[in-house]
């Protein structure tokens, strides 16, 4: 059961963002401080966030709810309206799953970055430095 009325319901989606995330911002100062430089939301397979178009790579920057991030504890099901929530996130992840084959197909190598992942900046750190190299 819906603890808030369709109206705040409502009102609570409208402000959940497609871009210009938090988790996004700060990857984007965390990569930008490294001394890397990209272009945002590129015209690729899945819009990527990140496009560092010389090194033909792109980065990812996805929310653990919305992309399904396996048995990770931001993944829960929402607790109602299930027959509407599953088929949208489910039809999400198979959208990412076709994305990233699509650009590994064009020879991008592509990264992608977990909502909670962000903990550990220093581990995210080494780990773009190692993918942008």
């Amino acid at each position: 059961m819906d603890t808030m009325t369709p109206a705040e319901r409502s009102e609570r989606m409208r402000r959940v963002r497609g871009k210009d995330t938090k988790p996004e911002l700060l990857v984007r100062r965390l990569v930008h401080g490294m001394g890397y430089r990209y272009r945002l939301h590129g015209r690729l397979p899945g819009r990527p966030d990140m496009v560092f178009s010389r090194k033909r790579k792109v980065i990812f920057i996805h929310g653990c709810f919305w992309h399904r991030h396996g048995r990770c504890p931001l993944t829960r099901w929402p607790k109602s309206r299930l027959e509407f929530w599953k088929p949208k996130l489910s039809a999400n992840a198979r959208r990412d799953r076709r994305n990233l084959r699509t650009l590994l197909a064009l020879g991008w190598d592509v990264l992608v970055i977990w909502e909670c992942e962000l903990g550990d900046l220093t581990g995210l750190r080494k780990r773009v430095s190692r993918f942008l190299g």
